[in-house]
């Protein structure tokens, strides 16, 4: 219990001091007692050590509550661990968990002018909101209003205007239930104006695998870790986003699996990994800080070097058949169930390599080390996240990975597949129910027949184009369920101006953020349970709800938790209580029926939704169910062809004119989305302060800058029209860091306003957040005094 004198329960009354940066050296291994502690600290320091037992010991165990972090699975058949979590998830339901309140009394005494200038860490800290508020046009602070009364507000600014001036944001916090009526309003009221977080993460996954495969989820079991030769993780950092893939991947290297980490950074749970739940995992933590090994070889590839790579690795595979026929391409597979495989053929006949090695950053020999590897492989399996996502090329580079993976028949075989790892709860199941700006018919003819309502056609609004609109003035009407759409998306000076200027913003959230604070010129926010929160307050007594997974497996989640205020409710109550008061008590759908009992969605959903027969039986089975997947249940391919397809592109990196670099954003391990838990980096070595850019030694050199010197960081976007934009955020702190050469990195949201919101994924849209063009400006004020002797050693270690 030494720990306890260190915990502080009350909201920090500070704000982040970026003079009190610390920078020492990166981790080379992850988890191991140090997450432990962390995340007991984190969360009695929140909810208390009462509460905090009650919300851990049910998490991710059947019947439970299903962490509301990440979306890597459990296992179906196999048993559970004692405590079926991660720091990071312990994090996120301490965040939620919290007995600190934000209170009618807390908003009198903040006005918005104060609020405007907190950082999310401050505001998110300050606890869960306890009954609904408004602010009118004048007013300076927010203060008090009824449910009733907000519904009406809501349902006056709707019915003033058009449809097509509505957007309804959704969060990947929000569960399949919710996600359903949400849509269900949305289009009712007659729009697909449904931006969600998707948009910004993995819709070019969607994009690149739905023409190619027939599918846009992940084709993979977790069984199938079981059984891989090889397992690629790619521009990914699981030590930090989703913890608990590392004990499935060292698992597999246990049993002969070769895993390999391709990425910019070399972070610590690519490297090593020490189990705090196993005897070998705590004496390596114990000994030498250390774990097992994760992964058998680390290829620091340039950002946005990915496509290249996967075409090297294409034409060395037809290389190897050509030299030995009948042993690496999948003839039979690839003769019966693809086509485009002569144009693939010759397209990766030759390869220029040097263009290979100066858009990649590898050698080689490194590139053809892997080859080998798939060469010799039963079972591949590539798994990938928001490196390969955000980038004008991604989509490209997604369909050569397929490529790859068809050439050797890696589709509906034990061990193969593709594994796009979603880092949000449930952003997989809220696309499946139906949460799409550009709605396939058949799902909108199903709810016209199962409603009987005329559900839009036209296609509506993703978030960039949200963005857009907000600047151009189109959105009268923005209601988020769940989310913080002002730090999430790019441009996001650009995006606060334009929300400013709506007539209406609503949020349903459960903590004040950023989002709050640059409102609509009448802004609702509307507090609700969170996914611990017990669910208790209807006329059948307590419900749950359920959640996708990202492997597609189905199940229940329960909340254990007593709320913190009686003024909370569901977000299916909110939602039929929007709906009621905007189409009218006498609309056919059942709004009410459907927040009273969550079966009845479910009943909804198993008639409108495929792949969901007989929903409310099967959730409630062990370990739920999974959804149907033709690639992997009979290696079958839902396009217009019925086949898999290959696909041609060409060469395309990302490379920086002189002067300049490429960065990317990425997460801290003490954040989640745009959530800070706190300010600790601690397997990157950096704590205290968030503006900072990671920089390799010899980059900081050759640009004639120094480590810990303060800069303005400059972005420099050419758009189609030739036109070339900047955009600026001042005042960043460069480290030096390891980073691969000619890139540097630093966190989002922070870095998110010098993403132009031009700079986007081809065809999904996507913000180019792991492809900005920066350069760096010296502050004119004097830099912070110079590192102590031990700073400087550690800066030089670090080089």
């Amino acid at each position: 219990m030494s720990l306890l004198p260190r915990i502080r329960r009350s909201a920090p009354v500070a704000d982040i001091d970026e003079d009190d940066l610390r920078v020492g050296e990166p981790e080379t291994s992850a988890a191991g007692l140090k997450a432990v502690s962390v995340a007991l600290e984190r969360g009695i320091s929140q909810a208390g050590v009462t509460r905090t037992v009650r919300a851990m010991t049910s998490l991710n165990h059947r019947g439970g509550t299903d962490c509301p972090g990440c979306a890597w699975p459990e296992s179906i058949t196999g048993p559970r661990k004692p405590a079926e979590f991660c720091e990071n998830g312990a994090k996120a339901v301490a965040e939620e968990s919290t007995t600190r309140t934000v209170t009618p009394e807390w908003w009198a005494a903040h006005p918005i002018r104060e609020l405007r200038d907190k950082t999310e860490y401050w505001l998110g800290n300050q606890g869960r909101i306890t009954e609904p508020v408004v602010l009118r046009p004048g007013d300076e602070h927010y203060s008090p209003i009824g449910w009733r009364e907000a519904f009406a507000l809501m349902a006056e600014h709707v019915n003033a205007t058009s449809p097509d001036r509505c957007v309804f944001y959704t969060s990947g916090r929000t569960a399949n239930e919710t996600a359903f009526m949400y849509q269900l309003l949305a289009r009712s009221i007659g729009t697909n104006n449904l931006p969600d977080c998707s948009n910004m993460c993995h819709e070019s996954s969607g994009s690149a695998m739905t023409p190619t495969i027939g599918i846009g989820k992940g084709t993979v079991s977790l069984e199938d870790f079981e059984h891989a030769d090889v397992i690629l993780v790619v521009g990914q950092n699981p030590g930090t986003n989703h913890p608990r893939m590392l004990s499935t991947l060292t698992d597999a290297r246990r049993r002969g699996a070769h895993v390999v980490a391709v990425n910019p950074l070399p972070e610590a749970g690519l490297l090593n990994f020490a189990d705090p739940q196993s005897p070998t995992g705590i004496a390596k933590s114990l000994v030498d800080g250390g774990g097992e090994t994760v992964a058998d070889d680390f290829l620091q590839i340039k950002v946005g070097g990915d496509l290249a790579l996967f075409q090297a690795l294409g034409h060395l595979l037809l290389r190897a058949e050509e030299a030995a026929p009948g042993t690496v391409v999948d003839r039979e597979f690839v003769e019966s169930s693809t086509e485009g495989f002569e144009s693939y053929a010759a397209a990766r006949a030759d390869l220029d390599w040097e263009a290979t090695e100066r858009a990649t950053g590898l050698r080689r020999d490194q590139i053809e080390r892997l080859a080998t590897r798939l060469v010799h492989s039963e079972g591949t399996i590539i798994c990938w996240a928001l490196g390969l996502t955000q980038q004008p090329h991604s989509v490209d580079t997604l369909r050569e990975i397929v490529n790859v993976l068809l050439v050797q028949g890696n589709f509906g075989k034990p061990g193969a597949g593709a594994c796009p790892v979603r880092g949000h709860s449930n952003v997989q199941g809220d696309r499946t129910m139906g949460i799409w700006e550009k709605p396939v018919p058949a799902l909108l003819d199903g709810l016209d027949d199962e409603f009987g309502i005329s559900s839009p056609r036209e296609h509506g609004y993703d978030s960039t184009e949200t963005l857009e609109a907000f600047e151009r003035g189109d959105v009268d009407v923005f209601v988020s369920m769940g989310g913080n759409f002002a730090k999430a998306c790019s441009d996001t000076d650009v995006l606060e101006k334009g929300m400013q200027r709506t007539g209406l913003t609503v949020h349903v959230s459960t903590k004040p953020n950023r989002s709050h604070v640059v409102h609509g010129q009448t802004s609702l926010i509307l507090p609700t349970l969170g996914r611990t929160d017990r669910d208790d307050r209807h006329p059948g007594g307590a419900q749950f709800v359920s959640v996708e997974d990202s492997m597609s497996v189905i199940r229940s989640s329960t909340g254990r938790l007593e709320p913190v205020s009686e003024q909370l409710l569901s977000e299916p109550q909110i939602v039929a209580g929007m709906a009621e008061a905007i189409l009218g008590h006498h609309h056919e759908v059942g709004w009410r029926e459907m927040a009273d009992d969550y079966d009845v969605i479910r009943d909804h959903i198993a008639r409108v939704i495929p792949g969901f027969t007989d929903y409310n039986r099967r959730v409630r089975q062990k370990s739920g169910f999974v959804l149907p997947n033709p690639p992997r249940d009979t290696r079958s391919f839902a396009t217009a062809s019925g086949r898999a397809h290959f696909t041609v592109a060409p060469l395309e990196w990302l490379e920086a004119p002189a002067g300049h670099l490429i960065l990317q954003t990425v997460r801290s391990h003490d954040q989640y989305n745009t959530t800070y838990y706190g300010l600790d980096d601690r397997y990157r070595g950096i704590s205290g302060g968030r503006r900072v850019i990671l920089v390799n030694p010899d980059d900081l050199v050759e640009l004639g800058f120094q480590d810990r010197q303060l800069v303005d960081v400059v972005s420099v976007f050419t758009g189609s029209d030739g036109a070339t934009t900047e955009r600026r955020a001042d005042e960043f702190r460069l480290v030096s860091y390891p980073t691969a050469r000619g890139c540097c990195a630093a966190y989002f949201p922070e870095a998110n306003n010098l993403v132009h919101r031009e700079n986007v994924a081809r065809e999904s849209n996507t913000p180019g957040f792991k492809a900005v063009t920066v350069r760096f400006e010296p502050r004119p004020s004097a830099p912070r005094s110079s590192p102590s002797a031990s700073e400087a050693s550690t800066a030089a270690g670090r080089a």
